[in-house]
């Protein structure tokens, strides 16, 4: 395989789940709108600073209000990581690699594309958001579903499954970042045991793990537990364990493979090493900070192994 189709495969799988966690992300805020007391006030912004996007925003907005923030994260052709640039990215990745990518999920991704920006007025108001962002998530499912039963396990397979898992195992950490943003805020608020109980749940099911996970640990929400599946439970497809065991997995079947096995063995070392029990919210942030600079790390030893050098 050419390594600029690896390279455009790799990013569509990227941009694909990308998609649906941000609307995932974006829909954490809007259900904690509804399930919080009316005495908290969350801070929209913290979705623009915990996806490192806080100078895009700042240049093309002077309010950091929730409709600024919401069409920024959907419909902003500058933010790079919106959902509107995403399935630009993607549209342009799986058009050239038709070839490799099964011709049918062009035509969902246009679908979903056509979708998106003739009904983005509903995703930026509150009335229809829900609506609007459960449509973008089963589409992504339905495209993802697509290939999983129709595509070859050949090399273009694993170049997809590592893109699919680097993008979860980042994204699933930004999912966590949010809830300790949110943990933070209401620390000193009167009823903040309920309070926390509300978060803890809805990032597990912005994530859909809120069945698994109690099933799995048998017991009720608590700080410690949700960490420790989300980070490290083998079994759950979105949990950074897995996903760097698919990325292991999907790496041994491709040439040069050595330094990312090295790589994700580092990586996986350090994120159980430096788990706390004890972690309060800030710690917790922090230590999601240096994880996903370790997985921006990850990401570029995939570049240098498979794909060209940026000219």
């Amino acid at each position: 395989m050419l390594s600029t189709v690896a390279e455009r495969i790799y990013w569509a799988a990227r941009y694909l789940e990308r998609i649906e966690s941000t609307a995932r992300m974006i829909s954490i805020y809007d259900n904690l709108l509804f399930d919080l007391p009316r005495s908290e006030k969350l801070s929209w912004y913290s979705l623009i600073t915990i996806n490192s996007l806080d100078r895009e925003f700042n240049r093309q907005y002077t309010v950091r209000d929730e409709r600024n923030i919401v069409k920024f994260m959907l419909g902003d052709e500058i933010n790079p990581s919106s959902v509107l640039s995403s399935l630009r990215a993607i549209r342009e990745n799986v058009r050239t690699t038709r070839d490799v990518i099964p011709g049918e999920s062009w035509e969902l991704i246009n679908e979903l594309s056509l979708y998106v920006q003739e009904n983005m007025d509903q995703g930026i108001g509150r009335r229809k958001r829900h609506e609007f962002l459960d449509t973008i998530v089963k589409a992504c499912q339905q495209i993802l579903g697509f290939w999983v039963g129709t595509m070859p396990r050949d090399e273009a397979w694993a170049i997809v499954m590592l893109g699919l898992n680097m993008e979860r195992a980042d994204m699933t950490s930004r999912h966590l970042d949010v809830g300790s943003a949110m943990l933070i805020e209401v620390a000193d608020d009167d009823q903040a045991v309920n309070s926390v109980q509300i978060i803890l749940g809805t990032v597990l099911r912005s994530v859909h793990a809120h069945q698994s996970y109690l099933r799995s640990t048998r017991s009720s929400v608590s700080t410690r537990q949700v960490i420790q599946y989300l980070l490290d439970d083998r079994s759950f497809p979105r949990s950074l364990g897995f996903c760097l065991n698919h990325i292991e997995a999907s790496c041994r079947s491709l040439p040069n493979s050595k330094p990312l096995q090295e790589k994700i063995a580092q990586l996986r070392q350090k994120a159980v090493e430096e788990i706390n029990e004890e972690f309060s919210p800030q710690e917790f942030r922090e230590y999601l900070n240096r994880l996903q600079i370790r997985l921006g790390g990850l990401h570029q030893t995939i570049a240098n192994s498979w794909f060209p050098a940026n000219p």
